[in-house]
């Protein structure tokens, strides 16, 4: 079955000025059951019991104690995009226990998701781009710590190059990162990946794709990870706000369906989670984000 974290937290409402994105939290889950797709029996709530110790093997403690009591510094504060609160910092923790959650039922199942997640801009010390707690660094330690993954493939799609996630790992070489993103779209200052790979803007379908293909399955059979991470966000859009790649909803789709075939055909759980979206239709977010989960019931189950 296919399992998916999602808790009303995440559809918080941000300040003015931040809500639109957060739509999507709310929408999505509905489209899915609407549709025939999911059925309330595919979600999970994760735990809003704080558990300190998952994000503590990945987040140096000042950082998080912070965070926890917002008592971060104003200029830290401003890196991270809007004005810190208990229910942000509360919301940010259930992402990652749904993150946590959702990599175990990925090793029982083959793949799971979660529809929030994706904050790959937060470093072990510090936030940005409205990233705190780098949830899929906390799902591949959790994993690790007990033994349940060795050698981890985080797959970072999304539009903007995972910068937190690269500097955590950066000495690790139990885990492998892996972005492909936009040369020209923030972090304009990058940290480097495992792997990198920069595309020029408006970069379309049939190159993005060319590249993906030739790429993913020898870094696979290169690395021989046993659990892989996939980043899938949707701003890889042409009509993304936030992104400069020109992909269709249809190239995106066909994206997911090539790393979600490729992890099934090499027999390694994949954990999802969906990144950024920022079209200015929302409907755009929501069906190309709707594909992801489409996808992964018709290859698994």
């Amino acid at each position: 079955m296919l399992k998916i974290a999602y808790h009303p937290i995440y559809c918080h409402p941000l300040p003015e000025g931040h809500r639109f994105p957060m739509l999507k939290y709310e929408l999505l889950p509905a489209q899915l059951k609407h549709e025939g797709t999911c059925t309330e029996s595919n979600f999970f709530e994760p735990n809003r019991m704080l558990n300190e110790a998952p994000i503590l093997a990945v987040h140096d403690p000042e950082y998080f104690y912070d965070l926890l009591n917002i008592t971060l510094d104003q200029r830290a504060a401003r890196k991270i995009g809007f004005p810190l609160s208990e229910v942000l910092i509360e919301r940010e923790i259930v992402i990652a226990d749904g993150t946590i959650k959702a990599s175990e039922f990925a090793l029982k199942y083959g793949v799971a998701m979660n529809i929030a997640g994706g904050t790959h801009h937060a470093y072990t010390n510090r936030g940005e781009a409205f990233c705190m707690l780098n949830d899929q660094a906390i799902g591949a330690r959790f994993l690790q710590k007990k033994g349940l993954a060795k050698r981890v493939l985080i797959v970072d799609l999304d539009v903007h190059q995972g910068n937190g996630t690269a500097q955590i790992f950066k000495d690790d070489p139990s885990v492998f990162t892996f972005s492909m993103h936009g040369k020209h779209n923030y972090p304009f200052k990058k940290e480097q990946s495992d792997l990198d790979i920069a595309l020029e803007n408006n970069v379309g379908d049939t190159e993005y794709l060319s590249i993906l293909h030739d790429t993913l399955p020898k870094l696979i059979n290169k690395f021989k990870p046993d659990f892989i991470y996939y980043l899938c966000g949707v701003d890889v859009i042409a009509t993304d706000k936030l992104g400069k790649l020109g992909l269709t909803v249809t190239g995106c789709k066909a994206r997911d369906q090539f790393v979600l075939e490729t992890c099934k055909a090499n027999n390694i759980p994949v954990m999802c989670s969906m990144g950024g979206g920022y079209s200015p239709d929302i409907k755009t977010i929501v069906e190309a984000h709707a594909n992801t989960f489409r996808l992964a019931q018709e290859i698994y189950f």
